[in-house]
């Protein structure tokens, strides 16, 4: 149900309801999530939450790797928002804004089934309104590794990002380390712009065989998520070398690609060892460092990283 400024907030029952205040259970709002279409109904909507509220932004099709940020959320803050917006800033041309996985019904119902309290589906009207010119530029750090491969896309995930943090006043914004470049990049942007938020970075969610968590999984035929694993493989080799004492940060790619050729349908972007804080390219690993890889398939393009150090 879409609402206008002023109008009823909608329910995730079908519900609605012009006043937040009263749709409590003990502290907590009943368990149909409200869900904000637009700015004023969130506006209402937060108005209502007790403090510390935690946000989960999310582009929807949730797994359990989004019900662990929920969980996490849930678990340290009196009230939990979460977002569901297929941002059309962060895709390319060519890329898969149009067949990206949408399911909002399921999205509700895990929502609901994890006790959070509001569910923030906009429009793109309501993120980007007419006339809307402005972005976050995140600088060098938006130009390497996925910024190099996918020229733009943190800066439509700043954008967005900062975007939902203004209209949702969060006390503290979850992410998972998946996305590691993009937790460095948020990271970056909450200090320089000094937004008054704490970021919690949640370890990934992996399947039995490793292969981390996401929703672009969807589109992998079965030969190809039978070879997927190979991403994690790869990753761990790599850590694992390091925790035995390597510090040459290209003798760990050179592991890392090694692992990688087992699955030749899988064509690497990069395969990379950088510096956990500025995402520069390291000869010698003498800090915390983050190894990276992103790898095409057919029918999907898959990332995923690993912190060491």
């Amino acid at each position: 149900m879409e609402t206008r400024p002023g109008e009823a907030i909608a329910r995730g029952d079908g519900e609605t309801g012009r006043e937040v205040p009263g749709n409590r259970r003990g502290d907590r709002l009943a368990d149909a999530p409200l869900v904000a279409r637009d700015r004023a109904s969130l506006a209402a909507a937060r108005a209502a939450l007790p403090s510390p509220v935690g946000l989960v932004p999310t582009m929807g099709a949730l797994h359990a790797g989004h019900v662990a940020l929920i969980d996490r959320a849930r678990s340290e803050c009196a009230s939990v928002v979460v977002s569901i917006f297929v941002n059309p800033t962060q895709f390319g041309p060519g890329e898969d804004f149009e067949r990206y996985p949408r399911a909002f019904e399921a999205d509700l119902a895990v929502c609901e089934s994890r006790g959070v309290d509001v569910a923030f589906a906009p429009t793109i009207e309501a993120i980007y309104p007419p006339g809307h010119s402005t972005v976050v530029d995140p600088g060098p750090l938006a130009r390497v590794l996925e910024g190099a491969v996918r020229p733009g896309h943190f800066r439509g995930v700043a954008t967005v990002v900062t975007i939902l943090l203004g209209l949702v006043r969060p006390d503290r914004a979850y992410f998972g380390q998946k996305d590691g470049q993009q937790t460095v990049v948020i990271r970056h942007v909450v200090r320089d712009l000094g937004l008054p938020v704490a970021l919690s970075i949640v370890p990934t969610v992996r399947e039995p065989d490793g292969l981390a968590l996401s929703s672009r999984n969807a589109y992998l035929t079965p030969p190809e998520r039978a070879a997927a694993p190979v991403l994690s493989r790869a990753l761990r080799a790599a850590a694992d070398e390091h925790a035995r004492g390597e510090r040459d940060a290209d003798r760990l790619r050179r592991r890392m690609r090694e692992i990688l050729a087992e699955a030749p349908m899988g064509v690497p972007d990069y395969v990379s060892v950088a510096d956990a804080e500025t995402l520069g390219e390291l000869d010698v690993i003498e800090g915390p460092a983050l190894l990276s890889l992103a790898v095409r398939f057919p029918s999907a393009r898959l990332i995923d990283c690993w912190p060491i150090g």
